[in-house]
């Protein structure tokens, strides 16, 4: 086992690198650095000439940056992708992989405030830098907006129980951590189903806190501007709210409504689906990596 900083086993491997469908000379972008696992994998299949640009913002991802002259790692988040390829005087790509999935070292760092197993402080910054965390969104939120994060993000069903509860129990203490949530909310929980709701309600705070989404949104905007015909982009997403921003941005070119037509007709789309369902890992990846228990892979084609 490897003593990395943020290591974990790469879920679908094989399934990426295929799907990237790497050229030895080409330029290649994993969007979701972490541990290393998936750029390691892509390297072995690049000649000399190729290339690997990386990004995390995690500053505990930086520590994983690899030896080789054809791989930069970029400390920033993918919603910045164009701009940063742009200083690497970098203009278009062959392929670009992204696996939304939290690493396992902010899982397994207590400190970061991500886990249901540990007590720490309500943080959940992917960043480290950003003035908003888990516990200003207990503190501050109105009861609405708690009631809507829970709802969306971790869909909830009890959502505006949840929102009102919380709401009620900041009036008398702060809820700063990770046990001082779980005490307030102990009366909302299904019985047989607390690490399934626990889950649920430190999804949303995540997604909330990292503002994932947007972020999703913009960097998918960004690769149609930045692959170059035919080159692949692969996405890996973990809940259904990713996976469908996904699957419509590949199939649509947009995240809402129609396909846009030209004068004739003609649907305008930038990608072409390479398949129509999401590719999900087998029982071997299963039983090596639980991990992969709710990912889903989508592969398309620039136009």
């Amino acid at each position: 086992m490897s003593n990395e900083i943020g290591y974990h086993v790469p879920v679908m491997l094989q399934e990426c690198i295929d799907a990237l469908a790497i050229k030895p000379d080409g330029i290649y972008v994993d969007v979701t650095f972490g541990g290393g696992g998936h750029s390691k994998e892509i390297l072995k299949h690049l000649g000399p000439k190729g290339r690997l640009i990386a990004f995390d913002q995690d500053p505990d991802a930086v520590k994983n940056a690899l030896d080789d002259p054809r791989f930069t790692l970029i400390h920033q988040n993918f919603r910045f992708l164009k701009n940063y390829l742009r200083l690497e005087g970098i203009r278009a790509v062959d392929g670009i992989l992204a696996d939304l999935g939290v690493s396992s070292h902010q899982f397994d760092d207590a400190d970061r405030g991500f886990s249901i197993r540990f007590d720490a402080d309500l943080d959940m910054r992917m960043d480290q830098v950003s003035d908003l965390d888990a516990r200003k969104v207990l503190r501050t939120y109105a009861e609405e907006d708690l009631h809507r994060i829970f709802g969306m993000y971790g869909e909830i069903m009890n959502a505006k129980t949840l929102a009102k509860t919380i709401v009620t129990a900041r009036l008398n203490q702060e809820i700063n951590t990770v046990a001082e949530l779980k005490e307030v909310i102990k009366k909302l929980v299904p019985k047989g189903k607390e690490h399934k709701y626990h889950a649920q309600v430190f999804q949303a705070l995540r997604i909330e806190v990292n503002k994932e989404l947007e972020a999703l949104q913009e960097f998918l905007e960004q690769t149609v501007g930045v692959l170059k015909e035919s080159g692949r982009l692969v996405v890996m997403s973990y809940h259904s709210l990713e996976d469908r921003l996904v699957k419509n941005f590949m199939a649509k070119g947009k995240f809402k409504g129609e396909v846009e037509k030209d004068f004739f007709g003609n649907e305008i789309k930038p990608f072409k689906v390479i398949c129509r369902k999401a590719i999900v890992a087998n029982e071997e990846e299963l039983a090596r990596n639980n991990r992969a228990r709710s990912a889903k892979l989508r592969i398309a084609e620039k136009v």
